[in-house]
């Protein structure tokens, strides 16, 4: 989502996953330490593919351990592994996070027309004490970001936006190179609604940016899965991804997640792959979380500026957020395997 491009259409394509019926034990499970799943052991393009209807036999086993894990029984900014808006940097005084002129600035990206402040009970916009404005509640296990419109009387404070809400970043806490990065949520509808779960690169350039889960809010259930990055050569930046129909995915919880190879990057849908593409030039960094609820979309088709008919509260409901890194073994296998099927192909192309 930061400095969001659109979606090339030569690479979108809608594509229904079915989903199995929400067993109520299903929203409380956790996640387990360890995890295994079946990821495509084939050479990936440069484009990005479909994979649902891929044979059995072609994919492999990938086990991973659990490295970070927020299963949401306190509040996100009670742990540490939070932080509730963007990163800035070295100069950025500490102070302009919680309040001032300009300190909206790490609280929203304007450049996409987002229409939100990202707030939390610190936040002080051009008051001189906190709001104690709170977007994040917790229920039986459950985070809630929630988009709320703001009240006259407070716009001037929150330099004339339209709605609070909330983001959480783990930038200040937690990275990884390759591994599973997963988050188990329902995807809030609505005209302007546009929920995220997204991973930056640590050093802070951009691209490289993976967006495990954006919802196009005018479109319940459709669930964008997007890689983007920059062409050295060119400096041209790339992007392809695909959109999923998932029917109920505003109503039951599901898995959205991405696995990370030294040669892939595969995107999953309750644990099962749904897309892969080669890993593109530049995935050298770790990469960090990101999950938000923004409302306003000026370049992300199916979200919209909001208006009268968007809702005025809607929540992004999170069960979990988990993270697996590759077992050490099995990690240097696929390295090498890797190797041997492109020294195959090179020669192959002799």
């Amino acid at each position: 989502m930061t400095s969001k491009v659109t979606i090339a259409a030569g690479c979108l394509l809608l594509a229904a996953h079915a989903s199995a019926q929400e067993n109520p034990q299903d929203r409380v499970r956790t996640a387990p330490n360890q995890l295994t799943l079946l990821a495509t052991r084939d050479a990936p393009g440069d484009a990005c593919r479909m994979v649902e209807k891929i044979e059995p036999a072609d994919l492999v086993p990938v086990s991973l351990h659990r490295t970070f894990h927020d299963d949401f029984d306190q509040h996100p900014l009670s742990s540490g592994k939070w932080e509730p808006h963007y990163a800035g940097g070295a100069a950025w005084p500490e102070a302009r996070y919680w309040g001032g002129e300009n300190s909206d600035v790490k609280r929203k990206d304007a450049w996409n027309g987002e229409q939100q402040i990202y707030v939390d009970p610190r936040y002080a916009g051009r008051a001189a004490i906190p709001l104690g404005l709170d977007p994040f509640k917790i229920n039986d296990g459950v985070l809630s970001i929630v988009a709320s419109r703001i009240p006259p009387a407070l716009k001037a404070v929150l330099f004339d936006n339209e709605y609070t809400s909330g983001i959480l970043t783990s930038q200040s806490s937690f990275a990884q190179k390759y591994g599973y990065f997963e988050i188990r949520a329902k995807i809030p509808a609505g005209i302007g609604v546009w929920p995220a779960f997204w991973l930056l690169a640590n050093d802070g350039g951009w691209p490289p940016e993976i967006d495990i889960l954006e919802g196009r809010g005018q479109h319940p259930g459709d669930i964008v899965m997007t890689t983007h990055w920059r062409i050295p050569s060119t400096q041209k930046i790339e992007h392809c991804g695909f959109d999923f129909l998932l029917p109920d995915a505003p109503t039951g919880f599901h898995d959205y997640g991405m696995l990370w190879e030294r040669d892939r990057l595969v995107y999953f849908i309750d644990r099962k792959p749904v897309s892969d593409i080669k890993a593109p030039v530049g995935f050298d960094d770790p990469m960090y979380m990101i999950v938000n609820l923004a409302m306003g979309a000026k370049y992300f088709g199916g979200v919209g500026i909001v208006d009268g008919m968007s809702p005025d509260t809607v929540a992004f409901e999170i069960d979990r957020i988990s993270v697996y890194q590759i077992d050490p073994y099995q990690q240097i296998q696929r390295a090498q395997n890797s190797e041997k099927t492109e020294m195959v192909g090179q020669a192959n192309a002799r």
